[in-house]
């Protein structure tokens, strides 16, 4: 190529398609590394599915992989750490429920200074989601104080939200108050506002700060800081919600005080329509003093105002039944609570059974035992329970017939037969203990010998002594 062929003097013209071209392999390297308009682009679905299998293999890996594997898979996956990429990784490892892995991905972001992060306080407050729902109080807090020391992470009010409503659900009540003080402060460390000064991050707690703050006097039984917060709302002209007063009827249940549960349903009727609730707490309020027909009474009105009942209300209403003895009448709130509950059946019936045992009614605990196999399997809680329970109730045949049912795999529901009850280790422990205090050693025999062919070995500490009880009455293992 000769110097100046294609170029004239003081302006850059076009090569035309006859000139000679450079075959030189670094100018062809270099062309490949900057040409982007011949690069291929990854498509967002494509960088959507590298960040899905990234959370994927990370949810799947243990915790304590050494710190070049973990930084290995993370470059492995191909992904430009952003702050979407990373807000979305947090968000599937939160599904997952991997709090620690959540942690550990931010840790190991924070380490790099490679990667800066200009809107840090989404990705912080998507963190304190997950460790919320993980019930993680104070993972939570070390969290939320990390916030405070950058400006593009220090917390809004989603954060504030966040943080009140687990220490609330964990009944921190003292942090709980830290965080109201530093909402209503100004940041301790001075930040580089620059073009924005006046940027004042100072907050008022609303209505979801103060339910939080009420949440935390249901768990700590403070019914003094329901007015607290009922006079904060008032003085800030917040209207206070059905789930407000719902909190504060909760609040007033586990102190006992049930007149004041009564005064604020009172309260929400005249000013609105209660909700589901509402009438939970009134139901439970009803049930401790021993007035079940008026608990049936306030269910039916919350029907006939047309409001759907939650599970967990008509599951209260069936234990209220229950403990009255008007079983007949508990199962039938089961068919209500299969229309609206999440849980499995099993637990329900389970449930009904442990309170007729603990009203001293073994029948009535037998009645919805033979009912619940006609609609689901009973596991091997039901099963133990029932055990324990007719041991205690001195009924040492039906617990032996029950053993044998379990062992024969005749424990199941009619409805699905596919699946069973299995005899563990408390169960054969249960029933060994009631044979030997029983001096019955025969049965003691054959439940040791099913025990251990069930793959359950002898322990020593717990099974020396009876064994040797059932040697000197003649029994050989």
């Amino acid at each position: 190529m000769h110097r100046g062929e294609n170029v004239q003097q003081g302006k850059f013209v076009r090569r035309d398609s006859n000139a000679v071209v450079d075959d030189r392999a670094a100018f062809k390297t270099f062309e490949a590394f900057t040409d982007v308009r011949n690069r291929p682009r990854a498509l967002q679905m494509e960088i959507e599915e590298r960040i899905q299998k990234l959370a994927s293999r990370l949810n799947a890996t243990d915790v304590n992989t050494p710190e070049w594997k973990f930084s290995k898979m993370i470059h492995d996956a191909q992904i430009k750490f952003t702050d979407h990429s990373i807000l979305r990784v947090v968000q599937i490892l939160g599904r997952y429920g991997n709090w620690k892995r959540v942690l550990q991905v931010v840790e190991w972001l924070q380490s790099r200074e490679r990667f800066k992060s200009y809107k840090s306080r989404y990705i912080y407050t998507t963190v304190l989601d997950v460790l919320g729902k993980a019930k993680r109080p104070f993972e939570a807090l070390n969290v939320f104080y990390t916030m405070l020391d950058q400006l593009s992470s220090y917390p809004d009010i989603a954060a504030y939200h966040c943080i009140a409503v687990t220490l609330g659900q964990a009944g921190l009540v003292k942090e709980l108050f830290d965080v109201i003080d530093c909402m209503r402060s100004p940041p301790k460390k001075k930040f580089m506002v620059g073009p924005v000064q006046n940027w004042d991050p100072r907050l008022e707690p609303d209505l979801i700060v103060y339910n939080a703050v009420l949440n935390a006097c249901v768990q700590q039984k403070q019914w003094e800081g329901t007015f607290w917060v009922l006079q904060q709302l008032k003085e800030k002209n917040i209207r206070p919600t059905n789930t407000t007063y719902g909190l504060v009827m909760e609040v007033m249940l586990v102190c006992g005080k049930y007149n004041l549960v009564y005064e604020f349903f009172d309260r929400v009727k005249q000013k609105s329509i209660p909700g589901a609730l509402n009438y939970k707490v009134l139901v439970n309020a009803l049930w401790r003093e021993g007035k079940i027909d008026e608990a049936v009474m306030a269910v039916k009105d919350m029907e006939n105002r047309g409001i759907v009942g939650s599970a967990s209300l008509y599951y209260d209403l069936a234990r209220c039944l229950c403990s009255g003895g008007r079983c007949k009448e508990a199962l039938l709130q089961v068919e209500k609570i299969c229309k609206v509950a999440n849980k499995p059946l099993v637990v329900t019936y389970t449930g009904l059974i442990q309170t007729c045992i603990d009203s001293g009614s073994i029948e009535n605990a037998t009645y919805i035992f033979k009912e619940m196999c006609n609609y689901c399997s009973p596991n091997n809680v039901t099963c133990n329970i029932m055990l324990k329970s007719y041991v205690d109730h001195g009924k040492f045949e039906d617990a032996k017939d029950l053993l044998e049912n379990i062992l024969n795999g005749r424990i199941r529901s009619k409805a699905d037969l596919g699946q069973q009850a299995v005899a563990d280790k408390f169960t054969f422990n249960t029933f060994l203990d009631a044979c030997a205090e029983a001096k019955m050693w025969n049965d003691f025999e054959y439940a040791f010998r099913e025990m251990l062919s069930n793959g359950y070995h002898f322990d020593e500490r717990r099974h020396l002594r009876m064994v040797l009880d059932a040697y000197r009455s003649g029994k050989t293992f």
